[in-house]
C-alpha cells in the first residue's frame, strides 16, 4: 500500500485523512517517524502556506508528502477569517484557541442576518510529481447563531454545510467526512494519483 506523510501536526486531520484514504493509502504522521518541525506560515494565500509546509516536511522526510491549508471564509466578513483561521483569535505566544476563535467570530456577526461562508482547502502534494501539484476543495453553508455539538474541531461547531440543519460538530466525523472541504480535495488528489503511471511516483 502507498505510504505517505502529512505534512501536519494536528491530530484531527490525520485522523480525517486516514479514515478518508483507508485502503487507498496509509497515512503517516510527522510523529510516526520523529519529525517535529514548524514551519512558519508566512505566505498570503491557502496555496502558498501548503505549499511552504509540504516542501519542508518533503524536505525532511524524503517521503511523498502532502499538506493542507484550510481556513473558512465568511462572506459578510469580505473573506475573513481566512488564511488567519486557526489564529483569529490568538494571543502573542499562546497557543490555538478554537473557543476564543469561534466567540470573536460571533461578536463579528453579531445582528447580521446573512451568514453566508464557506470552508477550503488546499492541498499540496510533492515527491509524487516532478513539480508540486495542487487540489482545492470547498463546502458552503452558513455560521450559526450559537456553537453546537461535541464533536468536529475548529469552527465545526458554528458551520452549518448546505442541506443540513445541524452544525458539523453535531453531524459527527462520518457524515462530515462525506462533504467536508477536506475530502473534497482529499479525493481530487486520490483521483489524481489513481491515474499517474507508478513509474511516476517518487520516493
Amino acid at each position: 500500500m502507498n505510504r505517505w506523510l502529512f505534512a501536519t501536526n494536528n491530530q484531527h486531520k490525520i485522523e480525517e485523512a486516514q479514515s478518508i484514504l483507508q485502503g487507498f493509502a496509509e497515512i503517516i504522521s510527522p510523529n510516526q517517524i520523529g519529525i517535529d518541525i514548524d514551519v512558519d506560515e508566512t505566505a498570503d494565500s491557502f496555496k502558498g502556506n501548503a505549499l511552504l509546509k509540504a516542501l519542508a516536511f518533503h524536505k525532511e522526510s524524503g517521503m511523498p508528502c502532502f499538506a493542507d491549508d484550510s481556513g473558512l471564509c465568511v462572506d459578510h466578513l469580505d473573506g475573513a477569517p481566512g488564511i488567519q483561521s486557526a489564529r483569529y483569535a490568538q494571543i502573542e505566544g499562546q497557543p490555538v484557541n478554537h473557543q476564543a476563535n469561534n466567540q470573536k467570530l460571533l461578536l463579528a456577526l453579531q445582528g447580521v442576518e446573512t451568514r453566508s461562508a464557506f470552508f477550503i482547502t488546499v492541498i499540496c502534494a510533492v515527491g509524487f510529481t516532478p513539480e508540486p501539484v495542487f487540489f482545492e476543495g470547498r463546502v458552503y453553508g452558513s455560521i450559526d447563531l450559537q456553537p453546537k455539538g461535541e464533536k468536529g474541531f475548529g469552527y465545526d461547531p458554528l458551520f452549518v454545510p448546505e442541506g443540513f440543519d445541524q452544525t458539523f460538530a453535531e453531524l459527527g466525523e462520518t457524515v462530515k467526512n462525506t462533504l467536508s472541504h477536506r475530502s473534497n480535495a482529499l479525493a481530487e488528489m486520490k483521483a489524481f494519483l489513481q491515474n499517474l503511471p507508478h513509474t511516476n511516483l517518487l520516493h
